[in-house]
């Protein structure tokens, strides 16, 4: 049967002209008007100077985002685009800094629903009592030390003529509010705001600081856990990590990775539902994201027995030499890339001495070769912040092939990968994978482990779960 009436509708009853005048009336004066400045404000602010700095005489307009669709009518919580709050402390959607020619500072923004209109109860997504409260235009300015305006006078404010630079992709209606620029100055644009943020100032060091312990203290969470997770599968690990993700931070950093038995030779495992067996390893890839929204990303190997066996602590050290190598390369002036090529070097030679390398470590290591990198396909590490892959759209030269700095916040993983199906290997290798993962700040002299609060050591590692385990 053919249905010609495909009027939908809403599971809301509609509104009475009598509700709608009842809604806009009663309500009290909740206006914060004794806000305190946000600690970051002053960071943000130096922030933004060094940015206009680099392009005075243009405009300078970074966008938040806005809410991505999960489902239908329902909305992925919503984070702002890293760029965005790191030169303004914000996070709420929809907003736009803009930075005029002349260094003067705007914060666009979708402010709180008032009640002299229906948005407050109407609107699911962005009305109040729907979604929450938002912070006033007066909140905001307090509060992040800027100069507000509705995001609905945008468009008006970029009618006056400037030489205008745009971080796009980020939302759709400024783009189109400036179309054609997609390439050229916006890209270079782009470009420098991640270059800006490869060097950590001191604020940012202590957010990660903070990350890292809370991801400290989740591990610990995991491995009091894992009797249950014998019993279910690592679903429950990934719910227990992210409980402490919650309680203390905001959310985790990146999808965990919860790699029992053969799912650790998978370098981004993130499905989460197989067994959890006795006898297996556990390779537990995970971050916090602090409520200010920098992220730490360790990895530590488990086994769920809570002992090595002989070939799992032979070849887990093998791992960690590798570690070791590639940290004793990590100081300011090194190339950036020297930390990756010091642990490949290790783990060619491991292989080799497993007897799976088809030819000599250092004909393997040659360029023209790698095949070495069977078994160890990714690289060794990659700057760490706001964001997991953090500063990932700075150019070559400022970063991949460029030199370490003091102040930068990076990662240090080399890892072996022995996949279930390969049959150039013995048989006892099959579904292992090792990665200790290590986050390091680089400093005047050196660097620091700034996850060093878990152990590193295949002793050390069997001690640790027998101390948080009992």
């Amino acid at each position: 049967m053919t249905r010609t009436d495909l009027r939908t509708g809403s599971h809301d009853l509609p509104v009475s002209s009598a509700l709608e005048e009842f809604m806009l009336t009663g309500w009290a004066d909740t206006e914060h008007r004794d806000l305190p400045v946000d600690e970051v404000a002053d960071w943000a602010a130096a922030r933004r100077a060094r940015l206009h700095r680099m392009f005075p005489g243009e405009r300078l307009l970074v966008p938040a985002g806005g809410y991505q669709r999960r489902a239908n009518d329902q909305n992925h919580r919503f984070r702002p685009h890293s760029a965005y709050a790191w030169l303004t402390g914000d996070q709420s959607s929809d907003g736009v800094l803009v930075i005029d020619p002349d260094g003067e500072v705007t914060l666009f923004l979708r402010p709180r629903s008032g009640r002299t209109d229906g948005e407050f109860f109407r609107d699911r997504v962005y009305g109040e009592l729907w979604a929450g409260r938002r912070p006033t235009l007066g909140e905001s300015s307090r509060r992040l030390g800027l100069p507000t305006r509705h995001v609905a006078e945008l468009a008006g404010a970029l009618a006056v003529a400037a030489p205008t630079r745009v971080l796009r992709g980020v939302d759709g209606h400024v783009d189109t509010l400036l179309p054609g620029r997609a390439g050229g100055v916006d890209a270079e644009f782009a470009s420098v705001l991640a270059e800006l943020r490869l060097v950590k100032d001191d604020w940012e060091i202590a957010q990660l600081e903070e990350a890292v312990a809370i991801t400290t203290r989740g591990f610990e969470d995991v491995v009091r856990a894992l009797p249950t997770a014998m019993r279910t599968s690592e679903r429950h690990l990934e719910g227990v990590f992210w409980q402490r993700a919650r309680l203390e931070g905001n959310d985790v950093g990146y999808h965990s990775i919860v790699a029992a038995g053969a799912h650790a030779a998978t370098l981004h495992w993130t499905d989460n539902d197989g067994p959890v067996r006795d006898g297996d390893l556990l390779l537990l890839d995970a971050g916090v994201e602090t409520r200010s929204l920098y992220t730490a990303d360790i990895t530590r190997v488990l086994p769920v027995s809570g002992r090595f066996s002989p070939l799992q602590r032979d070849l887990y050290e093998l791992c960690r030499r590798a570690n070791d190598a590639a940290l004793d390369c990590l100081r300011p002036g090194a190339e950036f890339r020297a930390f990756h090529r010091a642990a490949m070097t290790v783990l060619a030679h491991g292989l080799a001495d497993l007897g799976v390398l088809p030819c000599p470590p250092e004909q393997a290591l040659a360029e023209e070769s790698g095949l070495y990198r069977r078994w160890t396909l990714c690289g060794s590490g990659h700057m760490l912040g706001l964001d997991v892959h953090d500063c990932a759209a700075a150019r070559a030269d400022a970063y991949l092939d460029g030199r370490l700095a003091a102040g930068q916040v990076l990662t240090v993983e080399p890892g072996l990968y022995f996949q279930p199906d390969d049959e150039l290997i013995p048989g006892e290798l099959r579904g292992l994978g090792f990665r200790i993962e290590e986050d390091i700040l680089v400093t005047d002299d050196g660097y620091r482990v700034l996850s060093d609060g878990l152990p590193r050591r295949a002793d050390d590692i069997e001690a640790w779960m027998h101390r948080i385990g009992s």
